[in-house]
């Protein structure tokens, strides 16, 4: 018997890789947060990437998890919230950040939780066997209903498939290897992200002045890890609105730094420095030859990443 317990997720390798393969199955990428689901003897806790407990930012989901799920029983999956057919980042920052359940839910934003792996089924581990074998557990094991979905798959087609998702304004596939193993807390070759857009995290490490009639700030100063040293990726000026002005500038009250936290020296205009804490979603069209952001624009913030666990996604 395992108990049940928090169980580090099993993480997707960036690829540029479009094939198609009967040994493959393929997922819809959602645009949400991680989150892996615990039944245990205590009840329910619902727990980020980094080991965070969100019970009390998803109450409606530990509710649910708790009347639909079998007791010793651990479970891998994406908390999305929806702006029409799409899954939005944009719209689950509502609901990041609050600790209060009667808060969260007075938001008035519907939250969703797509599982799409089992780790322990009622006290025995899993992880061991082939991914089909899993889900299939999985499909048996909850009863889906209410704020609880099953992520779907498609069998083998995964060029024309990717296409529709594409076609759909999907963020895009993740690609898994049918026979492979759950191998916990590790980046793995047997699940591969395939994008129709560009995203990633970067740390903030500083803002700049506004322009005209903008308040709070100009843009976000944003880097990656490489090895100890924070690489400038350059500078992000769109994607805000006022709401979201005022609450980065309450927060870089507390940041403020007197020296740069990039390796480099950054020469922009009005730039002001921040203690490298906060991770935010950016999205972008390609990276330039000289290792910046190109048409960067700002999603929202997260904080299920440590700061320094945020490096360049480079395809395999």
């Amino acid at each position: 018997m395992t108990a049940a317990g928090f169980i580090a997720p099993m993480l997707a390798t960036l690829t540029q890789d479009r094939f198609t393969d009967p040994a493959w199955i393929f997922e819809r990428k959602l645009d949400g947060v991680r989150a892996i689901a615990v039944h245990g003897r205590r009840g329910t806790s619902l727990w980020s990437r980094n080991e965070k407990r969100m019970d009390a930012t998803y109450p409606e989901l530990v509710d649910a998890l708790d009347a639909r799920t079998p007791a010793d029983t651990v479970l891998d999956g994406e908390i999305v919230a929806f702006d029409g057919p799409q899954t939005s980042f944009a719209r689950l920052q509502g609901r990041i950040g609050l600790h209060d359940p009667d808060a969260a839910r007075a938001t008035g934003i519907p939250v969703f939780l797509y599982l799409f792996d089992v780790l322990v089924l009622e006290g025995r581990d899993v992880t061991a066997l082939p991914l089909r074998e899993r889900k299939r557990l999985l499909r048996d094991a909850v009863d889906f209903g209410g704020p609880l979905r099953m992520s779907t798959h498609r069998n083998t087609e995964g060029e024309a498939y990717l296409r529709e998702a594409c076609r759909r304004g999907w963020e895009g596939l993740v690609a898994k290897r049918a026979d492979a193993p759950y191998v916990p807390g590790r980046r793995s070759p047997d699940w591969l992200k395939l994008k129709c857009v560009h995203e990633q995290e970067l740390v903030v490490g500083g803002w700049t002045d506004p322009q005209r009639s903008r308040t709070g700030f100009g843009a976000l100063l944003v880097g990656y890890y490489q090895g100890d040293d924070l690489r400038y990726a350059g500078k992000v000026g769109t994607g805000f609105d006022h709401r979201v002005l005022t609450d980065l500038s309450a927060r870089f009250r507390d940041l403020a730094a007197d020296g740069s936290p990039f390796a480099e020296p950054v020469r922009e205009k009005g730039a002001h420095w921040l203690r490298p804490e906060l991770v935010a979603q950016i999205g972008f069209s390609e990276w330039t030859r000289d290792g910046k952001l190109r048409h960067p624009r700002y999603l929202g913030l997260r904080d299920d990443k440590a700061p320094q666990d945020v490096v360049r996604e480079e395809p395999a």
